[in-house]
């Protein structure tokens, strides 16, 4: 079975979003997505060889709670913050120091980071210990920082075990 789907969850996510792109669930979509979600994993299996190992998945269930009401918030901010007067804004890049030394937690912190309205991942040093993040409104960068720290890079580090 491992050797058909080497990444059953993507496979499935594949078959799903297939499906959901298309808006129909024939025969020949179901047909054509299960040969995709089928073959994409296979050969592309070779270019991740070590795989993301979850420590805590009940962790993984509550940062994401954490990140979709993070992300709700941080969208009503920032339309509060351009729809008012621009001289008010205050942003500037900041660097973050990292705990975190799994590179897909660090690719999960970036993503999260990106994804939230208002911040945005913009480098990481070559020893991976500091992410830039631009931020819209920053009034206190040691805050900003202990805010990812806190609700992100903690989390990341009990899913990932680091």
């Amino acid at each position: 079975m491992k050797r058909f789907f080497p990444a059953p969850v993507l496979s499935l996510v594949l078959f799903v979003v297939w499906l959901l792109l298309n808006g129909s669930i024939s025969a020949g979509q179901l047909a054509l997505g299960f040969v995709f979600a089928m073959l994409i994993p296979y050969f592309t299996q070779r270019y991740q060889p070590d795989r993301p190992r979850l420590r805590k998945p009940r962790v993984l269930l509550r940062l994401l709670g954490i990140v979709l009401w993070d992300v709700i918030l941080s969208n009503l901010t920032v339309a509060r913050q351009i729809l008012g007067r621009e001289s008010k804004l205050c942003s500037r890049f900041v660097w973050v120091p990292l705990k975190i030394r799994d590179p897909h937690g660090i690719v999960a912190l970036a993503s999260i980071i990106t994804m939230t309205p208002g911040t945005l991942s913009a480098d990481l040093t070559e020893d991976r210990h500091h992410l830039l993040v631009h931020a819209l409104h920053v009034e206190d960068e040691a805050m900003l920082i202990a805010c990812i720290q806190a609700r992100y890079e903690g989390p990341l580090l009990e899913i990932f075990g680091c």
